[in-house]
């Protein structure tokens, strides 16, 4: 293999983690719904009461402390609650698991890294993958593209558990060694594919460094599944 990825020698600076972006996500989601509990509890509000209630009412009202306010809801609206969506759902891992294939998987990274998930970068980092494993074993150790970072392999050997966790570290490695930022700036933008790919190349990720592109196919790479139980354990 003539990948490796070595961490920084030291501490480096670095953007909001994998999760922690998911995080934020969840955070937003959740506090939509409370908005929109809160607008279907309004709605449903119960209309003014009869005009001959009203000393009931006053009566009842005289019962409470002063500036106590009471809601009486139905029970269907009682027992309702706001369901959490987990990490997996909200950033759309299930669904991509689902696929089992190596676009899937490129599409995990994309996502799991915050990057726009644009034809252009789906193309680049299919390219990419089948340069480190080829397209007919891109799961290879569950690593396909040959990512140091987690696997207990400084080389590019390494291996993890699930393709699902070998997407996190790649997202993570392209964020935290600072020799990835053009990387990171081409799929945030969703730049050109050369300009992209260049990139990659000049970065320490491969210590060939691809022969500079010469060793680069541009042709269509096929899409494949990978076996049961790679994605999940």
């Amino acid at each position: 293999m003539n990948s490796y990825h070595l961490p920084p020698s030291r501490p480096v600076a670095r953007p909001v983690s994998v999760r922690a972006r998911l995080a934020r996500r969840i955070l937003g989601l959740t506090a939509g719904a409370a908005v929109l509990a809160l607008a279907a509890l309004t709605a449903i509000a119960p209309a003014p009461l009869p005009a001959q209630d009203e000393p009931a009412l006053a009566n009842s009202a005289s019962a409470r402390q002063a500036g106590e306010q009471v809601l009486d809801l139905p029970d269907a609206v009682a027992q309702a609650s706001i369901a959490r969506d987990s990490f997996a759902t909200v950033a759309g891992v299930q669904g991509l698991a689902a696929g089992s294939t190596n676009r899937d998987w490129a599409e995990l990274v994309l996502l799991l890294g915050d990057f726009p998930r644009t034809d252009d970068n789906i193309t680049v980092m299919l390219r990419w993958m089948r340069q480190e494993n080829g397209p007919d074993d891109w799961w290879n150790r569950n690593n396909p593209l040959n990512n140091g970072w987690g696997s207990g392999g400084n080389s590019g050997l390494g291996s993890y558990d699930t393709l699902v966790i070998a997407a996190e570290n790649a997202a993570e490695a392209l964020h935290s060694n600072p020799g990835y930022a053009s990387i990171v700036a081409g799929f945030s933008s969703s730049a050109p594919t050369a300009q992209i790919e260049q990139a990659i190349w000049a970065s320490p990720w491969a210590t060939s460094h691809y022969a500079n592109g010469a060793h680069w196919s541009y042709a269509p790479v096929p899409i494949i599944e990978s076996p049961p139980g790679t994605w999940t354990g």
